[in-house]
């Protein structure tokens, strides 16, 4: 691929990737996915996540694993070696003429390299930097668990996501990484508009994602319940504290959901199930009272959906009441709507003779849109291409050891 081959709507930037396993790649995979040149600044070893498959049983020598694919599409990788004098001065030459540099080192790490946001700003004051770490960055706000290694499971405990996920007294966590991916698509967004603000001002700044500060904001029922009223969100496993039916209500061969939050969508329901009357129950009159009574309210839906395939009942339900199946990925598939949607795109596989899909780009530009341009780069499969492309000067071998 060569630095030009993007057409989406970040081309031109220049994204210095310093991320390993999934929050900080998922962030920089939306920009590449946007057409930002991401070129993946990698250790001699490689990120974490390239060891963690899972593999094609084509794939003997376990070197494309589908993990690393997937968030680490449309990158270039080059391989250096902060601890090297030599590989730092590369960098720095790089950072003179990025746009982002983009980390999720725990706290302390870039500095100790010499290479902290304030080094890097005095080399180019136009620079975005941007970190994700478990708990911040102390330039922010001090955390007293600033120092403590964080991972997916961690921001989903310790936010309160897990608190009011699962059933009731059983706290659980999501099944994707959203402790990881939040955080990511949130640190996304900060390096967009810090971009944008360097274009305006000619400064560029420091931006900072918590993974914890991010899942508690995506918690955000779990505050103003509190706040307002006093309620301390617990697992309620599929129901709504607030609004009902909002759940998903047993099918003959599987579960299909239904939100009726609105009573004429709740009369809606009531008509394709043809049971009018229940609209007059003092039970079920208006959405509060369906809340308070969401126990008789369920085995009343199911007595009805229970007798009917996800098929049938999405025939009967679709377009007159908010509803969906509950699909596993074999569903997903096979339904045209990811076909039409282009959610399942795929890509080759190098030396395999093999695509594979990956999950697609969700955010769509009508001018410019962003699309899965090829798979994974091996490591170090681009350095001496950027060491061109930003006229640095090879000293010693990039990567190795300088001793």
């Amino acid at each position: 691929m060569s630095a030009l081959d993007t057409n989406g709507v970040l081309e031109g930037i220049v994204v210095l990737d310093l991320t390993q396993m999934l929050a900080g790649p998922y962030c920089t995979m939306i920009l590449a996915d946007h057409g930002a040149d991401v070129i993946k600044i990698e250790p001699p070893g490689g990120d974490m996540s390239r060891a963690m498959g899972p593999y094609l049983a084509e794939d003997g020598a376990r070197t494309q694993g589908g993990y690393f694919h997937s968030i680490n599409r449309n990158k270039r990788s080059m391989v250096l070696d902060l601890k090297n004098a030599d590989d730092r001065d590369a960098f720095l030459s790089l950072v003179e003429q990025a746009d982002v540099v983009v980390e999720n080192y725990r706290a302390g790490v870039m500095e100790r390299l010499g290479l902290g946001y304030e080094a890097l700003h005095a080399r180019n004051p136009r620079l975005v930097y941007a970190c994700i770490r478990g708990f911040g960055d102390a330039r922010s706000g001090v955390s007293p668990y600033g120092d403590w290694p964080a991972f997916d499971i961690v921001a989903q405990a310790m936010s309160g996501f897990m608190a009011m996920t699962g059933p009731p007294g059983t706290p659980m966590k999501a099944g994707p990484g959203v402790g990881d991916i939040i955080p990511g698509v949130m640190a996304a967004f900060g390096v967009v508009a810090a971009v944008r603000h360097a274009e305006q001002t000619g400064h560029g700044q420091f931006v900072d994602v918590g993974m914890v500060d991010a899942m508690i904001a995506v918690c955000e029922r779990n505050v103003y319940r509190y706040s307002f009223g006093g309620a301390v969100s617990k697992p309620e496993g599929n129901d709504h504290p607030l609004v009902s039916p909002f759940s998903v209500y047993r099918a003959a061969d599987g579960w299909m959901a239904l939100g009726c939050p609105t009573d004429s969508q709740w009369h809606a329901l009531l008509e394709v199930m043809q049971q009018p009357a229940l609209a007059a129950d003092p039970r079920f009159v208006t959405n509060e009272d369906r809340a308070r009574n969401q126990v008789e309210l369920r085995a009343i839906i199911e007595d009805w959906t229970s007798t009917m395939t996800k098929h049938e009942l999405s025939e009967r339900l679709g377009g007159r009441v908010p509803c969906g199946p509950v699909n596993d990925i074999t569903d997903i598939v096979a339904d045209p709507h990811a076909t039409a949607r282009d959610m399942l795109p795929t890509i080759d596989l190098p030396g395999l003779d093999r695509r594979a899909a990956v999950a697609g780009v969700p955010v769509k530009f009508s001018a410019a849109p962003g699309r899965v341009r090829h798979a994974g780069p091996a490591l170090g499969e681009h350095t001496q291409e950027v060491l061109d492309q930003f006229r640095v000067t090879r000293v010693r071998g990039l990567g190795e050891d300088a001793s």
